[in-house]
């Protein structure tokens, strides 16, 4: 009702570090002291440097004595991470966004390139402009598909439909890679039985793309010497985001486009470090390098590593910590570089969890929706003003360098992480951004031969990276998977349809998403004047037809309402969308959007279903 972020003085008053600190700190020992650890809970930010995400996860590892930390990994990429840590033993990209040239054909799935990805939007348009066959899949037909050789909208919520579909003829067809499959893989004897019933005749039932098409793009993909995929949360996105992106792995796989030059998967990752937050561990069920809090090994190495006893039990997830804190289970969370007041599905319920929780301490750039809620806010530091690094998509570590002071009282995250942790008795001292990163490497074998000197030196190195004369390898699964086995495994997968369907009451399908101006929930993109000038206010974007079937004409009002809550914004037509879809941006406050989705999880990723519920459209009374 107070908040104000132009005037915190509504809020908040102002208090030296010290003071800050020591209540911040305070309250969570006091909790931990109290409750036990698992009272307590962290998200940490997919902005911040690897050095950042690696002191943050330790801090709720050793300090609150939990594995409840967690990032917007699992709002974005949770389930592709899923999926691929169990099909080919790696999180990761396979091949870097430029091997796109090197393509005969590229598949780009459940991914608005262009306003998302800029720049590997303009490598693929480069590839596609140069003779590769681009092949876009995707229920709104965006920007990317005027460079496409063939575009199919498919229905949304029936990824898995098209893609067993084309799985289908590619069995049926004998198109599969036999040898790769003999030598390289595992389960695909019971994968293809599962295909039986999936001809392309029947799933175009499913999915609206007519069978010969998806044979076509079938065809073309599993023929050509190199075809690689990537997607962006389109897929990911759902309750079955992990099925998706199994298919898609079993694709690759029985085709062998994987581990070639032009080949491979490529999950297009959202923000700029959440790469490398992964990787350094800011996952509950994770230490650094994705080895499993609950594998004995690992938790020993760790607890030796750390000099601590560890939890072996998998921490929660970002919506399960909600669910927690309405059931009294957790009283107290450290959030640092996260806006989880506006990113959470069913906002009503996370804002009412943010509010009921006994202490909140919230370490950020700007006041955020989320700093409305806390009882210390920490001024920290944005990229230009600190050292450390930096993960990108293509898994190369980049050394940022600081270029600017802090502006007034604002302390660098690692200073004031460092600082957290001394007061819950951790007795870390301080480091900077270079010892912390050699730390992390002693644990990471994945980076072990890149040193903060040769950083210093080359600027960017890609891992896995072994030794300091290892150049790093922008291909990987050249020989072998880095599987329990060594072989890719293919993972049959049923036809799981979203959590929450149209019906007469809620016709319409929402989807949500990002625009070009405005970065996710716009806490930092909406303060820049340039941009903000050229999206000012928030918009629905609905098919022409359906807004004058309801009435309302194009920049008038639009209300859009489903179970969970309701919104108002300007409408906008958009005939990229198929009749009874709706698109909203999370990214405006005062219309957000993130009010009206659903929190229905993937069981395996744990990923909140943001690319479906049922809504319903009208005129404003």
């Amino acid at each position: 009702e107070y908040f104000d972020p132009a005037d915190p003085s509504k809020m908040f008053r102002t208090a030296s570090w010290d003071e800050a600190l020591e209540l911040a700190a305070g309250r969570l020992r006091t909790i931990r002291d109290r409750d036990g650890g698992a009272a307590l809970a962290g998200f940490g930010s997919a902005k911040g440097s690897n050095e950042e995400a690696y002191l943050f996860q330790k801090l709720v590892r050793t300090g609150f004595g939990t594995n409840n930390v967690d990032h917007c990994t699992r709002l974005c990429h949770a389930s592709s991470v899923a999926a691929l840590l169990e099909g080919i033993g790696s999180g990761a990209v396979s091949n870097p966004v430029r091997d796109a040239s090197q393509a005969e054909v590229v598949v780009v799935i459940g991914s608005n390139t262009t306003t998302n990805h800029p720049v590997a939007a303009t490598f693929l348009k480069n590839a596609a402009r140069d003779g590769v066959k681009l092949i876009v899949m995707d229920p709104i037909e965006t920007e990317i598909a005027r460079h496409a050789h063939r575009f199919l909208k498919f229905k949304a919520d029936t990824d898995v439909a098209l893609l067993k579909g084309m799985m289908h003829t590619i069995v049926s067809e004998d198109l599969v890679d036999r040898n790769f499959i003999d030598a390289r893989t595992e389960g695909f004897d019971a994968f293809a039985e599962s295909l039986d019933d999936c001809s392309a005749e029947a799933m175009a039932g499913v999915c609206g793309v007519d069978a010969e098409t998806i044979r076509e793009v079938a065809r073309l993909y599993a023929s050509s010497k190199a075809s690689m995929i990537f997607w962006g949360m389109g897929v990911s996105q759902h309750v079955h985001g992990t099925d998706n992106v199994r298919c898609l792995i079993a694709l690759s796989l029985m085709t062998g486009q994987i581990g070639r030059p032009g080949t491979g998967l490529h999950p297009l990752r959202g923000q700029n470090n959440v790469q490398g937050a992964s990787d350094a561990g800011l996952i509950p069920m994770m230490f650094p390098d994705y080895r499993r809090v609950d594998d004995a090994d690992a938790s020993r190495f760790f607890s030796d590593y750390w000099g601590v006893d560890l939890d072996d039990a998998p921490g929660l997830t970002v919506v399960e910590i909600m669910e927690e804190i309405h059931a009294d289970r957790i009283r107290g969370m450290y959030i640092m570089g996260e806006n989880p007041a506006m990113s959470d599905p069913n906002l009503a319920f996370s804002r009412a969890a943010l509010g009921k929780l006994e202490h909140l301490v919230v370490q950020d750039i700007f006041l955020t929706e989320t700093a409305a809620f806390a009882d210390v806010v920490l001024p920290a530091s944005a990229f230009p003003e600190k050292d450390g690094t930096f993960t990108n998509t293509d898994r190369r570590v980049q050394l940022g360098r600081k270029a600017l002071d802090m502006p007034g009282e604002a302390r660098q995250d690692l200073w004031i992480v460092q600082e957290m942790a001394n007061r819950l008795g951790l007795d870390w001292g301080q480091r900077d951004a270079g010892a912390v990163y050699e730390e992390m490497r002693g644990a990471m074998a994945s980076i072990a031969g890149i040193s903060w000197e040769r950083l210093t030196r080359n600027d960017s190195v890609t891992y896995p990276n072994a030794s300091a004369d290892d150049p790093g390898q922008p291909v990987v699964f050249r020989e072998s998977f880095p599987t329990a086995s060594g072989r890719g495994r293919f993972v049959p997968v049923g036809m799981v349809m979203a959590d929450e369907q149209p019906d007469a009451d809620y016709p319409y399908v929402l989807i949500t998403g990002r625009q070009l101006e405005h970065w996710h929930t716009g806490a930092m993109t909406r303060r820049a004047s340039m941009l903000d000038a050229i999206e000012p206010d928030p918009v629905v974007s609905v098919h022409p037809e359906d807004l004058d079937e309801l009435g309302i004409v194009e920049g008038g009002r639009i209300r859009v309402r489903s179970r969970r809550g309701d919104i108002e914004a300007y409408a906008r037509a958009n005939r990229g969308l198929s009749r009874g879809q709706i698109f909203i941006p999370f990214c405006y406050h005062e219309a957000a959007a993130n009010l009206l989705t659903n929190e229905a999880l993937d069981p395996f990723g744990k990923i909140p279903e943001f690319k479906y519920c049922a809504v319903k459209p009208s005129r404003p009374a």
